[in-house]
């Protein structure tokens, strides 16, 4: 048993440490480490005492977007204290988002490895990617703003997801330590009422498997309040894990669904009108533009709009918009068009030579920039043609 003497005397001369609970060694960084650092100036610390609120004001208007300022910095009523009164702020949209607009966006955000020696690595743009999957399942399966979320999952990258997920769509969760029991876990479940779990279907610890499932399901008895929970596999095999029909969803399955509403082949698909002035809609409200799309439908009475979008998206192509109405060129415009072989009103898709020669943007007598711009997107545009036979279309 470890006495209480001083730290000194506990202490080996290899500098081995006697005794954790006491240890009086100091290792202070180095100057090139405090060079690099957010704050270097001790200083801080006086005006943040000495002014708290114009402090964390700074701190807020810097590192944090807002999609609303705040009308007050700081409420205090003893012993109640509200912070940012009137702000409006999503913290997933600052911890992922903010990051696509820089650099970090390829950034590796989570670095993973498992026990048994697999590894994952998610960038900032990963990050978002599965953390929209998440929150469009959460909504799915009936979460929405206020609705409380309980996680209990391992030290694995759906963790992290899943609150910032939860964090996206407003729903706040609990976070439960996977060590927990059941009678630990539903305390926890019902004070908050969570409407929605998520947890694995086991974990590794120390190379032991341990079983997440089996005791979320003895938790759950005793919770009425959850109606579905997401399970993550990881240990088992999924065939083997028991799932309860109506309530248990596979986390890859949840997050794989499109949730794309399935309609008839003839089920309206857009609103077409005629091209007068009164804009009366097409055959009397009945609508041409079905989910079938019928080509020659698409040519003769909606024109190129449609087959810009529901076509070449379709066949994998790349859609470009591009028009040219600029004023007081309504004679190049019509030149273009005839040189170009669309003599129909509307967009101009793609641009071939003989369009970015015309085009009043893309001709070498107009801004440097412009031109320079112009050509960088014709080289990127395709002209529309018909599909040849036999190209696989």
């Amino acid at each position: 048993m470890a006495t209480t003497q001083p730290a000194s005397d506990q202490c080996r001369i290899d500098g081995a440490i006697d005794a954790l609970l006491q240890e009086d060694r100091r290792y202070p960084p180095s100057e090139e480490f405090k060079a690099r650092a957010n704050w270097n100036d001790p200083r801080i610390y006086e005006r943040a005492e000495g002014d708290p609120e114009g402090f964390w004001e700074d701190q807020a208007t810097r590192l944090i977007d807002w999609f609303k300022p705040w009308d007050s910095v700081l409420e205090w009523n003893a012993p109640e204290a509200k912070w940012f009164v009137g702000a409006q702020v999503n913290a997933s949209y600052n911890c992922v988002d903010r990051h696509l607009k820089s650099w970090r966006r390829n950034k590796a955000a989570i670095i993973f490895e498992g026990e048994l020696g697999d590894a994952r690595v998610l960038t900032y743009r990963d990050l978002y990617r599965e953390v929209n999957r998440c929150a469009a399942a959460l909504k799915r399966l009936g979460v929405n703003k206020g609705d409380r979320v309980a996680i209990y999952l391992g030290m694995i990258p759906e963790l992290p997801i899943a609150m910032l997920a939860c964090a996206r769509i407003g729903a706040p969760h609990t976070v439960i330590f996977a060590g927990f029991s059941a009678d630990s876990i539903a305390d926890r479940v019902n004070d908050c009422a969570a409407t929605l779990a998520i947890t694995a279907d086991g974990g590794w610890r120390r190379g032991n498997k341990i079983p997440l499932k089996d005791t979320m399901d003895k938790a759950l008895e005793t919770c009425p309040t959850v109606k579905h929970v997401l399970v993550v596999n990881r240990t088992d095999d999924a065939r083997s894990v028991p799932m309860k029909s109506g309530r248990d969803v596979w986390w890859h399955q949840a997050l794989d669904e499109s949730g794309a509403e399935v309609v008839a082949a003839l089920h309206p698909l857009y609103v077409g009108h005629h091209g007068q002035a009164e804009g009366h809609a097409a055959h009397n409200g009945r609508l041409p533009g079905r989910h079938c799309l019928d080509p020659q439908v698409h040519l003769r009475s909606q024109g190129r709009r449609r087959l810009l979008v529901y076509g070449r998206c379709r066949l994998g192509d790349r859609p470009f918009v591009h028009r040219v109405r600029p004023a007081g060129q309504r004679c190049v415009v019509r030149h273009v068009r005839r040189i170009a072989r669309l003599s129909r009103q509307g967009p101009l898709l793609g641009a071939g030579r003989e369009v970015r020669d015309q085009h009043p943007v893309h001709r070498s007598d107009r801004h440097p920039h412009l031109h320079a711009l112009g050509q960088g997107v014709s080289r990127q545009a395709r002209s529309v043609e018909p599909a040849r036979a036999g190209d696989g279309r």
